[in-house]
């Protein structure tokens, strides 16, 4: 996303015509729709990766909360979630992709208004675009699962998944034990999955 402020004219223009070639938008990310049930993972961030969810715990929660009912309309598996100060990941099933990005647009929209007149900040961009990519196979659905997991753990915000709580994270582990949790991360590892995310 924020890359793009450092890159060269010419850099930019070959990034612009690759995207023109590919038919997808200009700067927003690409959009891959299906009325097939498909697995994705979802991200979205703050603008600037601004840490305005996590204004408050209270705060953290309501947008736990709101994404996990837009989850449970178009969804027919959440898989995994973690909501941070500044980000979330959604790992889900769903054939009704259009609806659910629809559906998180109005929540991006409803929660801008509301937190930007709770912080006294009207005019203030909250939500950069939200994205989605497709699971494309059994290694890629666990390292994302891995991934979303460990997003916490990862930007420091815990030391153990089950620490953080605005993640599904202890459910996770309750339901297949620790003992298979970690068979999973030693089988499909992060690695450096997710590392260019904020690429364009």
């Amino acid at each position: 996303m924020y890359y793009w402020r450092n890159l060269s004219d010419k850099q930019r223009k070959e990034v612009l015509d690759y995207r023109r070639t590919q038919r997808y938008p200009k700067h927003a990310p690409p959009h891959f729709d299906s009325d097939n049930e498909v697995i994705y993972i979802v991200t979205a961030s703050c603008y600037e990766h601004a840490p305005v969810i996590g204004k408050s715990p209270m705060r953290l929660t309501e947008c736990e909360a709101r994404i996990l009912a837009a989850c449970e309309k178009h969804c027919s598996a959440i898989y995994s979630w973690c909501i941070l100060p500044n980000h979330y990941h959604l790992l889900f099933k769903t054939a009704a992709i259009k609806l659910f990005r629809k559906e998180l647009g109005l929540f991006h929209g409803r929660t801008s208004y509301e937190w930007n007149g709770e912080d006294e900040t009207r005019g203030r961009q909250v939500w950069h675009n939200c994205f989605e990519r497709k699971i494309r196979s059994e290694r890629h659905f666990y390292a994302s699962l891995n991934y979303v997991l460990n997003n916490a753990v990862h930007h420091g915000y815990a030391e153990k998944w089950q620490d953080w709580q605005w993640s599904n994270a202890t459910q996770h582990l309750e339901s297949i034990g620790s003992e298979r949790a970690k068979e999973i991360w030693q089988e499909y590892p992060v690695k450096n999955y997710g590392s260019k995310w904020d690429t364009f």
